[in-house]
């Protein structure tokens, strides 16, 4: 079934996918994304890959560089950015979703950030505790979740971030996480342009300043450690995204294998594709699937940088990698939901029984078994605190 479609990324600074460009996956050469929120360039890499354009490189060096090589990196989204000090007054962009999600929004005070002394003075940036990045969608997306996905979610927040938050069975379903711990590798500084690692490559740490800066905030100089350390409220506090200075972040794992849309978590794999297109549900088999990666600020709601893995039905795309009206018409109706709250199945969609046996706790225990030689306490004592 997965061999029916063909992957297509964009990205730009809001949701609208008009506005987006089309990512060269697998180019070494980043794609530049600006507005006037942010300055960034973007290397998306796909091991693996099949879909658009139809030039692009099946795979990456980087995958070949370690720690990727070891891990088994299916794929990375790395960006070099510097945060842009808003006009006073508010700035563009902002999507007032907070209250949606029970988080709270300054967007109503002229866009400003919380945080700062008694005083009420302002960070000159972004808090650690207001970066977020992660997922959402723009309707429900519960009835086409397959079995067993809860239980994913748990071993996600177990064992890969468990600063992630959200709700994925929500009418305007979110996964965010602070960015600080979510991402897998944190530079302070422009990183490195290396084509024979594929592109833009980023070392945790940074520059020689931006080491010295991560120090002044007491951050660990190891990713991991890094990552454990940002869990807590009081050090996401100390680290301010300042205005003006780069940073370069890389998200990478081997978990999602987007060539066959499906999860392969330890001990337990779950093939999304057929419980969307036609499977699991009885209906018409969709002409495009979406996976929405959102940089953002949590008290705002404003969007810094959308990159958007489209999966559009082969037979929709034209032999020079354009789209066809059928794939234009697809996205089309999927923008029309924005901002809708999707209360049910649609009306042609019946849900049928699943055919699997689904034992939850045969799944835990064959993921504890998996990572049993993995210590995931590290010095705090609770699984909940380490991160891989």
């Amino acid at each position: 079934m997965a061999d029916e479609y063909l992957i297509r990324v964009t990205a730009g600074t809001d949701y609208d996918p008009d506005s987006h460009i089309e990512v060269p996956v697998n180019d070494p050469k980043p794609v530049r994304i600006a507005s006037d929120l942010l300055d960034a360039d973007l290397c998306v890499r796909v091991n693996n890959y099949r879909g658009l354009p139809r030039a692009a490189p099946k795979s990456s060096p980087y995958f070949e560089c370690e720690p990727h090589r070891y891990n088994g990196d299916q794929y990375s989204i790395a960006v070099r950015f510097r945060l842009k000090r808003p006009e006073s007054g508010g700035a563009k962009g902002e999507r007032k979703k907070g209250t949606e999600e029970g988080e709270g929004t300054d967007a109503e005070n002229g866009g400003e950030l919380k945080g700062g002394d008694e005083a009420g003075e302002q960070p000159d940036g972004v808090l650690g505790t207001d970066l977020q990045f992660g997922n959402d969608f723009d309707h429900a997306i519960r009835d086409r979740l397959p079995p067993g996905f809860g239980t994913a979610m748990n071993i996600v927040k177990w064992w890969i971030d468990p600063g992630l938050e959200g709700d994925p069975y929500a009418d305007v379903p979110y996964l965010y996480g602070p960015a600080l711990s979510s991402f897998n590798t944190v530079h302070v500084g422009e990183g490195e342009q290396d084509e024979a690692k594929g592109g833009l490559w980023l070392e945790e740490g940074g520059d020689e300043a931006g080491m010295e800066w991560r120090r002044d905030v007491g951050a660990p100089d190891d990713a991991k450690q890094r990552m454990k350390w940002a869990l807590r409220a009081e050090n996401k506090e100390k680290w301010v995204w300042e205005y003006d200075r780069a940073y370069g972040v890389d998200f990478f794992n081997p978990y999602i294998d987007f060539n066959e849309f499906a999860l392969r978590l330890p001990g337990f794999n779950l093939p999304i594709m057929k419980y969307w297109d036609g499977q699991g549900l009885r209906h018409r088999r969709k002409r495009s699937h979406q996976l929405r990666y959102v940089l953002r600020n949590r008290s705002t709601g404003q969007v810094y940088l959308v990159v958007l893995f489209t999966l559009h039905l082969a037979e929709d795309v034209n032999e020079d990698g354009t789209l066809k009206p059928a794939a234009l018409e697809a996205m089309k109706r999927g923008k029309g939901q924005k901002e809708q709250a999707f209360l049910g199945p649609e009306p042609d969609l019946e849900l049928e029984p699943d055919e699997e046996d689904f034992n939850e706790e045969e799944i835990l225990s064959e993921a504890r078994r998996k990572l049993s030689g993995v210590d995931l306490n590290g010095d705090s004592g609770t699984k909940a605190d380490d991160v891989d």
